[in-house]
Order: structure tokens, then sequence, then C-alpha cells
């Protein structure tokens, strides 16, 4: 078949096929047939504010410079960034090779032989060779390469949106470690001071007991949380070290103890949110990365499509040869050749119509997953939202209950050491509570810091 029958072919085909395949050329568009996607690709249309909480840059959210400077060791070293970029890097590989191949193949295959034979009255013995370099071109007349193209660009942002996703991960956790370990701190700080406080108390209550004012039992009551305490100290002193090892890793460096002072609080700027939360899911990267599967699952559909058209590749071959035929002895010459070829699929079609229902399925499951990442995401910043809201009012709640319990200890003992008119089981009970409220207190303004990364977090922060 000439090369001109076969285009003229190519160009009926494809007048058949534009009826049913055009759809194959359009671009990823999200879906719009129900509320939520709907409500999804309206948002990414709108432009959202850079003053908005999750838009900040992490270095405008967390001031504290020792906290920046773990955060910037953390960003150099961390691992699992390290190997999100390199997906990266691979990704955009694979894009290039995508588009690599709307570009001819050469191919180089030099031979050659030694050729012999004795026919009567002629009789020959020489060496032939070939050098041809061949050059094959597939045009893309039903969106193969195109789709293939387009689904690796789909690629890259999505490992992009994932390298973001770990990096905003890295960020948190390197902020939660850092007042992880400052409450530790705190609490270790007041339970050695209660300690010390506590080892006062038990001599006084021996004195008290010598002068008759307390029996036995108030002595050894007092002992015994004198010891409790003691105990505690062991259990704070475990975490504080898991914590320090936890931000170690992080770090990706050795496990080491981590200078942190336990006064070290987390100072918000004025917290701005985006009027439609939607907005604010669309620029989170877990949400950008399904988004970006569903649309390879969508091009991953149309090149099952196109699996049911031709393929035409126009291919050209030239070179050197010294056997242009067997009656021509060394015509050192070149040669050149132009063919065009159509491979129609005519006994594969049951199995191209179940890649084709393989692919369809996918792209349904890659929109269900678009859509719990969607309503996950937003569970997620609004339950951040509740326990960042909640925190403060609690935080206001605790300081107002250790500034009276204060109190209640100092006028309980007081009585006691004045007058006999307060009991030793008032003074341990006011001890007691003042403790439990002061380490209540370290452990909600940790939830209270913890609560406002998680926020930035779950908006998509850490740029």
């Amino acid at each position: 078949m000439s090369l001109n029958n076969i285009s003229r072919m190519a160009v009926i085909l494809v007048g058949v096929g534009a009826l049913s395949s055009c759809h194959i050329y359009k671009k990823f568009d999200m879906p719009t047939d129900n509320a939520l996607t709907a409500e999804y690709a309206q948002a990414k249309e709108e432009a959202v504010d850079s003053a908005t909480f999750g838009n900040l840059k992490w270095q405008e959210v967390f001031t504290d410079p020792e906290l920046a400077k773990l955060i910037g060791m953390a960003l150099e070293n961390n691992t699992n960034l390290q190997n999100a970029k390199l997906n990266i890097d691979i990704a955009h590989a694979q894009l290039k090779g995508a588009r690599l191949s709307y570009l001819p193949s050469l191919t180089l295959a030099p031979n050659g032989g030694k050729n012999y034979f004795d026919y009567p009255g002629m009789r020959h013995m020489g060496w032939t060779y070939q050098v041809p370099l061949t050059a094959s071109w597939e045009i893309d007349v039903f969106g193969k390469l195109l789709n293939n193209n387009r689904k690796a660009k789909a690629a890259v942002l999505q490992s992009e949106a994932y390298a973001q996703a770990v990096r905003s991960q890295l960020i948190a956790g390197v902020a939660t470690c850092y007042y992880s370990i400052a409450m530790l701190e705190k609490q270790l700080k007041i339970s050695r001071q209660t300690s010390e406080y506590w080892k006062e108390s038990v001599e006084i209550m021996k004195n008290f007991k010598l002068s008759g004012r307390v029996n036995e039992s108030a002595v050894v009551q007092s002992t015994a949380n004198y010891y409790s305490i003691l105990a505690s100290i062991t259990d704070l002193e475990v975490s504080l070290h898991e914590a320090n090892n936890s931000l170690s890793l992080l770090l990706n460096t050795t496990p080491q103890n981590w200078n942190i002072s336990p006064d070290a609080t987390l100072v918000l700027p004025e917290m701005f949110r985006d009027g439609v939360p939607m907005r604010e899911l669309a620029a989170r990267p877990d949400v950008l990365a399904a988004e970006q599967s569903l649309a390879m699952a969508y091009y991953g559909t149309n090149q099952a499509r196109a699996a049911f058209y031709p393929g035409l590749t126009i291919s050209a071959t030239g070179g050197f040869t010294n056997s242009l035929g067997s009656m021509i002895v060394n015509p050192a010459n070149w040669f050149a050749s132009l063919a065009g070829s159509l491979a129609i699929p005519l006994f594969a079609r049951g199995q191209l119509i179940s890649g084709l229902e393989a692919a369809k399925a996918q792209q349904k499951q890659a929109l269900n997953n678009f859509q719990y990442t969607l309503l996950s995401a937003s569970a997620e910043v609004s339950d951040a939202m509740v326990l960042y809201t909640k925190t403060n009012e609690k935080s206001a709640l605790l300081v107002e209950q250790v500034a009276n319990l204060e109190k209640a200890v100092e006028y309980t003992h007081d009585l006691l050491e004045l007058d006999g008119s307060s009991t030793y089981l008032e003074v341990l009970t006011a001890q007691q509570t003042l403790l439990s409220a002061q380490l209540s207190q370290a452990a909600c303004d940790y939830t209270r810091a913890r609560s406002a990364i998680n926020l930035y977090q779950s908006l998509g922060g850490g740029r």
C-alpha cells in the first residue's frame, strides 16, 4: 500500500472516529454533576486571599527564633522531604519522556558479513556491509501521545502537592515536638519545685507530731505524697527523653537533648480566615494531590479509548551499502526509502473493552477518593478550629483556678501553723489539687499550641 493510500485511509478513519472520540482530546475538568465537586470547581476559579492563616509563610507563624532554627534544620535534612523532592524529579523526567515521544525515533543498525558462492562459470567471495539509519514517527491522530503527556503533567503536579504535604507535615511535626518538650520541661519544673515543698511539709508534720499537734497518720500521709510526686517525676523524665528523640528523628540527627525553655509559648499573628471554607480546602496539598489523581485516571481512560483506533506511523530509512542487489558487486552507493503503516486492532477488541472498563472503574475510584479527601479535610479543619477555640477558653479558666488554689494552699497552711483550725488533711488536699491544676494548665497550654499548629497545617500551611 502506498503512502498516499495510507494517508487517505487515515483521514477517513479520523473523520469516522471524530464523532465518537472527540472527548479524547479534552482536558480534564472537575465533574460538576454533584454539589460537592461543583462547589469545589467554583472555588478553584476564585482567588485566595494571601493574608489568610493557611497561606501565611511558616516564618510568619512560628516566630520563636529557636523553633525557627529547628524547622530550618528539618527542611534541610529530613529524609522524607528529600525523597518527596526526588519524586518531583522523577515525575519531571517522565514528563520529559512523554514530550519527547512526539519526536521521531532514530535507530542506527550497521551490519556486515562475508559472502561466498561458487557457481559454474562464476565464483565470488567478498564482504558486504550496510549502514542504515531509520527514523520512525508516530502521528498522534487519536490522542494517545497527547493523553500520555497530559497524564505525565498531572503526575508532576501530584508529586509537587505530595511534597508540599510532607513539608507542611514536617513543619507541624517539629513545632508540635518543640512545644511538647516545653510542656514536659514545665511540668518537670513544677513537679520538682512541689517535691521540695512537700519534702519540707514532711519535716513540718514530724515537728507537729513531736509537739502533739498531729498524729503519726499525718506524717505517713505526707511522706507517701512526697514519694508519689517523686515517682511521677520519673514518668515525666521518660516522656521528655522520648520527645527529644522524636525531635532528633525529624531533624535527621543523632538522639540528643534539645535546650528548649519551659516557658516557650506560641504567639500567633492575627488569625484571618477566608469567608469561603471551600477555597481554604482547595489550597490543601492533599486535596490537590487527590485532584491530580483524578485527572490522571481521566487521561488513563482516554488512553484506553484511543487504543480502539488505528495508529499511523511514518518511517524513513537511509544509509550506505556495498550490496544493492545480488548481481551488483560493490556499488558503494547510498540508499533511501520512505514508508507509512497503519496498525488497526482487529482481534484484540475483547481485551481493549476490558481495559476500558477497568480504566473507567479506576476513574470512579479516583473520584470517590477525591470526594472523601475533601470531606475528611473539611472535618479536620472544623475539628482543629473548635479545639483551638475551646482550649483558649479552657486556658483562661485554668489560670483563674491555679490562682485561687495557690491562695487556698497558703490559707490552709497558715491556719494549720497558727491555731490548728485547719487539719493536715486539708493542707495535703489543697497541695495535691494545686499540683494537678498546675500540670493541667501546662498541658492545656501545649494543647492550645498543638491545636493552632494543627489548624495551620489543616489549612495547607507551611510554604
